[in-house]
């Protein structure tokens, strides 16, 4: 069993320039796991309290030297010099210590930087990939390669809201390995540049997860703009390559209704809507068609196209155990997308994960808006056997790490990509 000989973080930045955590975590034998943790800008207003300084003068109130000092203090006067027996021990300890229902006194992301790192320490220690220690807390499920969700087109809080929804990303269908799908990709995404460019004057300016944002007018405008280019990649729509959408609703539902435009519609009139769009176009995906607190409505929005497309949930569910309950009781989705920081430590993300599993729900491993270029979320796609893996577009290195990691992993195993249609099979 693991003897923890040290513990120290310190603040960093991230993707946007923004403060975040890192972690170094150092055993007795002397391996030392280190963890970088990331940052939403689409956060559900359920996610664990992600704990900031507050401190106008200093990145906007942004900094994590608060967080850093909990690792520092609290957290290495509870672990250092004890031998961990799980990974569990360790993040049940940490919650004690918070104490708080959502992590508000020690903060989420002091808390995950510390699971991560000593998961990786331990990986080190057994001489393991980082992949096969997440696959045991797990509970050793098969493996697979996740099949990769990757931006293409951004708006919403990603792109400064030039439309209302927030993401339309490639699903590369007919890939047969990881290889082959960002192939696929960089394809598309080529010709999605130069279609922007012709029809826009677009420069290749990238958002928070390097999709590109033109000016489009309107959802649609976005959406069959990715067809367009999925077609001038020499792919066809539909068969080669799907799309999946990030609706992020709950950014413009206000006041008891959605507002894609200056009008106004309602519940109802959003599900019409969300139903159109994946009866118009080849769309396998639909995450957050609805705002997180409009519960009533979700099941209606599974009704409508659950036959087509899968409904995951986010900002609804934000990887939380009871959320995810109430979704399974209600019938309210059918995926997980599961963001570990939204919850705040290995263990309960693996526990979210394994009740959406027993509900027979698929399960997409994701990264954030405000990413770093650690790339253990690679190792945890693969151990945790998630059926996608949503990263970001295939620009930026913050992104490109874990889609180098992913292709590490395929050279160096023998496992396949999981299987089509079986991944969104509906």
């Amino acid at each position: 069993m693991p003897l923890i000989k040290s513990l120290n973080a310190l603040e960093i930045l991230d993707s946007r320039g923004r403060p975040t955590v890192k972690v170094h975590c150092m055993l007795e034998g002397g391996v030392l796991g280190s963890a970088s943790v990331p940052s939403g800008a689409s956060s559900g207003a359920a996610e664990a309290h992600e704990l900031r300084d507050n401190e106008p003068e200093r990145y906007g109130g942004l900094g994590c030297r608060k967080a850093v000092g909990h690792v520092n203090r609290d957290l290495a006067d509870l672990l250092v010099g004890r031998t961990i027996g799980s990974q569990a021990e360790l993040d049940q300890n940490m919650l004690d210590l918070d104490g708080t229902p959502n992590k508000s006194r020690l903060g989420a992301n002091a808390l995950l930087a510390v699971s991560i790192a000593f998961s990786r320490a331990c990986a080190l220690e057994k001489q393991v990939p980082l992949y096969a220690q997440f696959n045991e807390i797990a509970g050793g499920d098969p493996i697979y390669l996740p099949r990769p969700t990757i931006n293409l087109f951004s708006g919403g809080l990603h792109a400064g809201g030039q439309v209302a929804i927030q993401d339309v990303l490639v699903v590369p269908a007919s890939a047969n390995s990881i290889d082959e799908a960002l192939a696929h990709t960089y394809a598309i995404f080529q010709a999605g540049a130069s279609l922007a460019h012709d029809r826009y004057g677009y420069r290749l300016l990238r958002a928070d997860e390097g999709g590109m944002a033109p000016d489009f007018s309107s959802a649609d405008d976005m959406l069959s703009m990715a067809v367009e280019a999925i077609e001038e990649a020499g792919l066809r729509p539909g068969e080669d390559v799907f799309l999946a959408v990030d609706v992020a609703s709950s950014h413009f539902f206000k006041q008891s209704a959605y507002y894609l435009g200056e009008d106004p519609i309602s519940s109802g009139e959003m599900v019409e809507k969300v139903a159109g769009w994946v009866d118009t176009y080849p769309i396998i995906s639909v995450e957050d068609g609805l705002a997180e607190e409009d519960w009533a409505h979700w099941p209606a929005l599974v009704k409508a196209i659950s036959n087509k497309a899968r409904v995951v949930g986010d900002d609804l569910l934000c990887t939380n155990p009871k959320r995810i309950d109430k979704a399974i009781q209600l019938g309210a989705a059918d995926t997980l997308l599961l963001k570990v920081n939204q919850i705040g430590t290995l263990t309960e993300a693996a526990i979210a994960r394994e009740k959406a599993r027993n509900a027979g729900w698929q399960v997409t491993i994701s990264a954030r808006s405000g990413e770093t270029e650690d790339d253990w979320l690679a190792d945890l796609a693969v151990g945790w056997a998630g059926n996608q893996i949503k990263v970001g577009s295939i620009t930026q290195s913050e992104r490109l790490a874990k889609y180098n990691r992913l292709l590490e992993i395929e050279q160096m195993t023998d496992y396949p990509l999981e299987p089509w249609p079986n991944s969104l099979d509906t």
